[in-house]
């Protein structure tokens, strides 16, 4: 029986069984990511009650707060199914659990140039894709990344890419400069003098950062909400130059297609493409830890504090078949 990781109390997870589900696929996972931001909510029990329903996980099992399994980041190799799949390396929107049946439309091959260790990103991906669309930056623009975790150093990266913007990460740990190096963008810890950005993306989950991005906009500028706060109250400064210099705060979140893309790609078709864009090996930067599968219950406190300083993403690496039996 496939085993899996359980939030069973605040702060506290176990291994257990798991069930293997329904459909033709069977996929042995090889590594699953770890979502630092929404998976430390979920661990603590931090999901507010009316999203409890819009916040659950494909392949979910239990319910919040707990005891829920739950993970979006799977990458596996198929076993069993169809022909077009025997043998290819999968990425799923599944939690972290060692094997697991599934259709064939919930799967999605990796590009013969993505390893699957790196596919481990595609959620995280996809979800910088949506805000770049969400934002439509102008070629040549300002960009403000406020927040240097897995997300706003893909979206720093894709705008950089993708947006062609000159481009400023942000974060109050000078540790991460040597990444903001590799990703080929400008780094800062904080926005000090800075008062003309086209654009922010904002990353952070924190009310200062939420107020630094907002005092370093620019005449009509845009700030791009990408943090999710679970339960918390977040104030937001609306005073000073907000008005005078005609702001704007736009919701940018994963659950819907953004809509300048919507009439003409599924949420498949972006998840394809934020695979394909995994096609870049300055990438490997963002995956600083790695831990085998049966190890999670006891290093996932200290994986997901915020207090880690060196942790960007967390790769989880599952055992074997041989391991297995």
């Amino acid at each position: 029986m496939p085993r899996a990781l359980w939030h069973v109390a605040p702060g506290r997870s176990v291994i257990a069984p798991a069930a293997e589900g329904s459909g033709e696929v069977l996929v042995r996972t090889l590594w699953s990511g770890l979502s630092r931001g929404t998976e430390r909510l979920v661990a603590e029990g931090r999901v507010p009650p009316s999203e409890h329903g819009r916040m659950r996980a494909p392949r979910q099992e239990g319910t919040f707060p707990f005891p829920v399994k739950y993970g979006y980041a799977a990458v596996g190799l198929v076993e069993a199914g169809p022909p077009a799949l025997a043998g290819r390396m999968v990425f799923a929107l599944h939690p972290h659990q060692t094997a697991f049946r599934a259709a064939p439309g919930d799967l999605l091959p990796l590009p013969g140039a993505v390893p699957p260790r790196r596919a481990i990103l595609a959620a995280n991906m996809e979800t910088a894709l949506n805000a770049i669309w969400d934002a439509e930056p102008a070629p040549g623009s300002r960009v403000l990344v406020i927040g240097a975790g897995t997300v706003g150093c893909l979206t720093a990266r894709l705008a950089a890419t993708l947006g062609r913007c000159q481009v400023i990460l942000i974060d109050r740990l000078a540790e991460r400069r040597g990444v903001a190096h590799e990703l080929g963008v400008s780094f800062a810890t904080s926005t000090a003098g800075i008062e003309d950005a086209d654009l922010v993306f904002h990353c952070s989950a924190s009310a200062a950062g939420l107020a630094d991005g907002l005092a370093a906009l620019g005449f009509e500028g845009r700030l791009i909400e990408m943090s999710w706060y679970g339960d918390a109250m977040v104030p937001v400064p609306l005073g000073g130059a907000f008005h005078s210099r005609r702001l704007r705060i736009i919701s940018s979140q994963v659950g819907a297609v953004a809509p300048s893309r919507r009439d003409s790609l599924t949420p498949r078709d972006r998840l394809a493409r934020a695979l394909a864009l995994l096609d870049d090996p300055a990438l490997d930067a963002l995956i600083t830890h790695e831990v085998a599968f049966d190890d999670l219950p006891a290093a996932l406190p200290g994986l997901l504090s915020p207090d880690n300083r060196g942790c960007i993403g967390v790769a989880v690496r599952y055992p074997a078949r041989s391991e297995e039996s």
